[in-house]
């Protein structure tokens, strides 16, 4: 029997330094960063080693693994050069490297490239073949997830208590209809000092009555729908538009019925303080590779789970009776589904999330209907547009109708005899960026255009006009001037990261290169590993219903302003 183990370069050794923090260590990313490679050099000293490359991640927690942090795994893909300039690894802390059984994942590729890895906890190099040294790494990455966890739940007792016994406001955005003041200084003396203030709700002057009307009209026996489209006809910025800067995402032109019925579902209006609506929930990034970690999703969590304090910490906009007995009509009026917490069975949609309304620019829902998949627009039936938008009551395009000419163009594109000419396309496209400009453009022709309306609209008014209608003219006018500058902000230039910048035609073809013969792939694929090749492909679709064409992108980098497309035109299987 044959066992690997790492080979011992000659002395002094060169190594390469690893260390990491997080955000949840409160800690300056600089001074962790000293005390950690201090350590390592207090370990590396008396051999005559030394540092001569950093890897150290920021902002990085414990819990992803080492392929998904980004030093870590520019480190790994280092030990795979032969001219990669150093001799060894050194850790400062294993507690902040290895998490769970990340040390038991990732060895076997120091071991396989003959790196040997020193830590302080050994007084050295780890051993492969040492039962003892592996014991001590995995214990210590068992520490560190138990460190992580028991953070966690103190952290959320603490928040519990608070909420419950003191109402104390514990940040977020205000909801609709309040606004954050200055309580004074902050409970912890040190924060205190530090100049930290205590910050709660009060009623927004401008908002507040318009969360009373809600509650008055939908007890009158108004739906919420009928409720939003009294507040976009009287010229009321619904919460997205009075608040763009912090609701770039969200579409400002008209109340949603759904905005309508999350304020009618917050107890917050009723004067006291409620936390735990939200869960953060952890779930397996590739069910098929256990080793990829998990990836954080935020899910609402039932009634009975929500923290509610137990006085009034802030001065309410409704009553108790007035919000129960909301909630009781809004119970009568929920359509029967499945109980909370408990999940909808899931159908595969190839194209979920990738397929956008050539008309409003929303993104396409899912809708399963006798057994076959559809994507479905209903803009006015959720947005109360007042007849501000020309839009087809529904937009449907059945999936059948698409995929098959998806799956040609995508066959022919990438087929192994066009693969350089494809390359050459996006690498071309990723170089241009042409997109961001134009947008920008756009926007600011829209200001333009809005800043003209408004000093129309004032000249109309000293001449006499009617001084109701010019205001909700005005109103209207500053929703989308204020939603036009959201657009500018969103589009403007800003400095990026690394792990953002664009492919190169080198990375384009390789992983192209990587994936294989598409063409078979895409005939060939099951409906869940089609759906996954669809995503690694970037594939972003632009629905036409009025030419029943369909733009189709391809962006292998997700940052990608600019990429070809080709239209290809659906309907009865055409």
């Amino acid at each position: 029997m044959t066992s690997q183990t790492t080979a011992t370069p000659r002395l002094p050794l060169r190594f390469a330094f690893y260390g990491r923090v997080s955000t949840e260590d409160q800690q300056e990313p600089e001074a962790s960063r000293l005390w950690q490679r201090g350590r390592a050099e207090a370990l590396i000293g008396p051999t005559g080693g030394t540092i001569v490359a950093d890897y150290f991640d920021i902002g990085q927690t414990r819990a992803l693994p080492w392929k998904r942090r980004p030093d870590a795994r520019a480190l790994l893909a280092a030990l795979a050069d032969r001219n990669r300039g150093f001799d060894a690894v050194v850790i400062g802390e294993p507690q902040r490297a290895f998490y769970g059984n990340q040390f038991g994942d990732t060895f076997p590729l120091f071991v396989h490239y003959e790196v040997p890895l020193w830590v302080p906890e050994v007084g050295g190099a780890i051993d492969a073949n040492n039962e003892a040294h592996d014991l001590i790494l995995s214990v210590f990455g068992g520490m560190s997830k138990g460190e992580r966890n028991r953070l966690r739940l103190r952290t959320h007792t603490a928040m519990a208590s608070q909420t419950l016994t003191e109402g104390r406001y514990l940040g977020g955005r205000p909801p609709y209809g309040y606004r954050l003041c200055d309580l004074g200084p902050h409970p912890n003396p040190g924060r205190a000092a530090d100049g930290k203030r205590l910050r709660g709700l009060e009623p927004d002057p401008e908002t507040a009555p318009v969360v009373v009307r809600i509650f008055t009209e939908f007890l009158r026996g108004y739906g919420t729908f009928a409720i939003a489209e009294g507040l976009t006809r009287d010229g009321i910025p619904s919460p997205s538009a009075h608040d763009p800067r912090r609701n770039p995402h969200r579409d400002t032109r008209a109340w949603a019925k759904n905005a309508v019925r999350a304020i009618l579902g917050n107890p917050r209006y009723t004067g006291r303080q409620v936390w735990n609506r939200q869960k953060k929930h952890e779930t397996l990034l590739d069910i098929t590779d256990v080793s990829l970690g998990y990836t954080t999703k935020m899910r609402w969590n039932t009634q009975d789970k929500w923290i509610i304090s137990k006085e009034i910490v802030h001065t309410p906009l409704i009553d108790d009776e007035t919000f129960t007995r909301t909630q009781d009509v809004l119970r009568t009026r929920v359509r029967s589904g499945p109980a909370p917490g408990v999940k909808r069975t899931r159908n595969t949609y190839l194209l979920r999330g990738a397929l956008q309304c050539g008309v409003c620019g929303r993104t396409m829902q899912g809708h399963w209907s006798h057994h076959q998949a559809y994507y479905r627009c209903r803009f006015p039936e959720q947005y109360a547009l007042a007849n501000r938008i020309t839009h087809p009551r529904n937009v449907y395009l059945r999936e059948a109708w698409l995929i098959r000419p998806l799956d040609d163009w995508l066959a022919k594109v990438f087929s192994p005899h066009r693969l350089d000419e494809t390359v050459d396309l996006m690498a071309a496209a990723a170089q241009e960026d042409p997109g961001p400009a134009r947008t920008t453009n756009t926007a600011q022709q829209k200001i333009a255009d809005c800043d003209t309306k408004l000093a129309a609209h004032r000249a109309a008014l000293e001449a006499g006009a009617d001084p109701a209608l010019v205001t909700q003219w005005i109103a209207e006018t500053q929703a989308r001037r204020e939603q036009a500058e959201s657009e500018l902000r969103a589009t403007t230039p800003q400095p990026q990261p690394q792990p953002g910048t664009p492919l190169s035609r080198d990375e384009i073809a390789a992983l192209l290169r990587a994936a294989g013969n598409l063409t078979t792939a895409i005939h060939q694929a099951d409906p869940t590993d089609k759906a996954e090749l669809y995503k690694k492909l970037g594939i972003r679709l632009r629905y036409d219903p009025a030419q029943q064409k369909v733009l189709v992108e391809s962006h292998l980098d997700q940052d990608l302003g600019g990429s070809r497309g080709v239209p290809v035109r659906v309907g009865r299987g055409t």
